[in-house]
């Protein structure tokens, strides 16, 4: 078996295990378009704003939160070291982590562009700013939560992932601007 059918069905099975728990569908898909219906209605007719701000909290979603949990209680079950007995290399097993997180990625984004072009919004997009907004960005986020989740016990990467999902939305300037904040809060962010 070669490297790469190695990595794809890594990464296929990687795919179904997460499309499969609940709580990552609530984190990946409800939350994100409840966000961008919540916004629509908070903030009126300004679409073309409001659908960069909930692609970026899918991103985060997906990218950081999901993978550092889903990684912390795989590593707890000890699945990564029954990984580690099968054929893959480590790079195989991350390439295939990186290969279903991006398919998420992109399965959330369209679900993401379906309800948002329903809502009236038509894209004017740099298409490659993009997909190099995505890879970086959702590079530097996994890369973030393989960390968190090979340096602390599961319950804790939960609670630590789950908290900074909070803060980088509420106070990272990604929902509300720093100018929208009140003057403390918005000079720091």
């Amino acid at each position: 078996m070669s490297g790469v059918t190695r990595v794809r069905a890594h990464a296929g099975w990687e795919l179904r295990l997460l499309l499969r728990n609940g709580e990552q569908i609530l984190l990946m898909f409800i939350i994100p378009i409840a966000l961008l219906i919540a916004l629509r209605i908070m903030r009126g007719n300004a679409i073309d704003e409001q659908v960069p701000t909930v692609l970026t909290v899918s991103l985060i979603a997906t990218c950081f939160t999901s993978l550092a949990i889903g990684t912390g209680f795989e590593r707890r079950a000890g699945a990564l070291k029954f990984l580690a007995t099968t054929p893959l290399s480590r790079l195989d097993l991350l390439l295939g982590k990186a290969l279903a997180t991006g398919a998420l990625a992109a399965l959330s984004f369209a679900a993401l562009a379906i309800v948002a072009a329903a809502m009236g919004w038509r894209p004017d997009v740099d298409w490659l700013g993009l997909v190099a907004f995505v890879f970086l960005g959702g590079g530097a986020f996994a890369a973030l939560a393989v960390l968190l989740a090979g340096a602390l016990r599961a319950e804790a990467v939960l609670a630590l992932a789950n908290g900074i999902f909070v803060l980088l939305i509420v106070f990272g300037g990604v929902v509300f601007a720093a100018a929208d904040m009140p003057p403390a809060i918005g000079t720091v962010v």
